[in-house]
């Protein structure tokens, strides 16, 4: 069926796996009804089915384990929100985009270039719209950083300079224990599960500057049963004596301190909830994230550095680092008239100039932003609005994450990959 996207009717959509991200998305439903209706669900998991349809209030007739149930109706919404894991995601989309959806696309995009591009070319032929959930482009902290570097600010830029630090719980949670920890499992390297946000953000700062050649460094040096603390059991509630004084103790980050519900407790963010005792004997039996970090079966890095050049020669730098006591994201970028540099976390950044005067240096202007406390700085439902706003037809932000625009970030990463594990320059693809 053809769906009427007149501005008088919301958006209708469906959730294509339905986890921790897809549920956040769709959840701008919620308070902007007129904008956006949940319309069915697709899950190979019955509790995940059952509750997601009970949360937005989903017809049985629009409840789906599989992308070929749904797609055997025909078209029966505008959009899909494909939250599904990495591996799947070019994969699931492709009929989607078949048979008529457009779609709101978790990242990465996929898990190499080559099927990214048959993604696009597949978006193409059947003039489908693919949106990237490139969130941090729809932070404040980096819209207001994107609008002074085009209004010439700190004019041509000659360098970048972009730090991930990733917590020590977080690194435990989704790249030792988590099911982000195996590149063999996930298919994605740290780097792009992480911080293909963070290259992503390179790309559109130079705002159509590409980029063309990329060099990486980095390994897994910390998180290896040979660096067990002497003692370590092999799960933190069963059989380890140095638990107590563990900064990585299971109880410690999901028991007494409530971390990372929606992934350590089952459907967690479908409302259901389990007791402290359930979680308890779940973490010391069979629950993943009550292993040993030391004693996982990860196999991805724990710090990646990546080195890019632009066609225009400027250069750029990204640091991964996993493990850090204090998380966030750091920018700065230094051009021929001044520089900016800021810290998303703190909520605001510097903008400096040269000043040449007697007894000065550099001038500077803090630049104050109202950020969210959420993980993505405000930007996760702003990417939702968009969404909405251009499948309406209207003009897209200067955030826009569309396919075509979302490519190059990407390329970078899977190139900065292939550098680390061969020791050499990559050159990058034009497209």
């Amino acid at each position: 069926m053809e769906t009427n996207r007149s501005s008088n009717n919301p958006i209708t959509a469906i959730i294509v796996g339905a986890g921790h991200r897809a549920v956040l998305y769709a959840s701008y439903a919620n308070s902007h009804p007129e904008e956006l209706q949940i319309v069915g669900v697709v899950d190979p998991d019955p509790i995940r089915r059952k509750q997601c349809a009970e949360k937005f209030h989903i017809g049985a007739d629009a409840v789906f384990e599989s992308i070929e149930q749904l797609t055997s109706r025909g078209k029966i919404a505008d959009a899909v929100i494909n939250g599904t894991m990495d591996a799947q995601h070019v994969e699931t989309s492709l009929p989607l985009l078949r048979a008529g959806y457009d779609i709101l696309l978790e990242k990465p995009i996929g898990t190499s270039a080559e099927e990214i591009m048959e993604l696009h070319d597949c978006a193409r032929a059947h003039g489908r719209k693919v949106m990237i959930c490139h969130v941090l482009r729809y932070a404040p902290f980096y819209v207001e950083i994107h609008k002074r570097l085009a209004a010439g600010e700190i004019g041509d830029i000659q360098n970048m300079q972009t730090t991930e630090l990733v917590s020590y719980h977080h690194m435990a949670m989704a790249f030792v224990r988590g099911k982000w920890g195996s590149k063999e499992k996930c298919k994605s390297s740290m780097l792009m599960a992480k911080c293909c946000h963070d290259l992503d953000l390179l790309t559109w700062m130079m705002r159509g500057v590409v980029p063309e050649k990329v060099s990486s460094m980095g390994g897994l040096t910390y998180f290896r049963p040979e660096r067990a603390p002497e003692g370590a059991g092999t799960r933190c509630l069963l059989d380890c004596p140095i638990e107590a004084s563990c900064v990585y103790s299971a109880k410690k980050h999901y028991v007494e301190q409530g971390l990372w519900k929606s992934y350590v407790s089952p459907h967690y963010h479908l409302g259901v909830r389990w007791t402290e005792e359930q979680l308890i004997e779940s973490l010391r039996t069979d629950n993943p994230y009550g292993r040993c970090v030391w004693k996982c079966d990860n196999d991805v890095v724990d710090h990646q550095s990546v080195v890019v050049q632009f066609a225009d020669g400027s250069t750029a730098t990204h640091n991964m680092v996993g493990g850090a006591s204090k998380p966030g994201r750091r920018i700065h970028i230094i051009g021929t008239e001044g520089e900016i540099e800021g810290f998303m976390e703190d909520g605001y950044f510097i903008v400096r100039h040269p000043d040449a005067r007697r007894g000065h240096e550099y001038t500077e202007e803090r630049v104050e932003l109202n950020v969210s406390k959420d993980m993505h700085g405000g930007g996760d439902l702003r990417l939702v609005a968009d969404f909405v706003r251009v499948l309406r037809g209207e003009t897209p932000s200067i955030s826009s994450t569309a396919l075509e625009q979302s490519i190059y970030g990407h390329l970078i990463g899977f190139a900065a990959d292939r550098a680390m594990e061969s020791n050499r320059v990559m050159d990058i693809p034009r497209l």
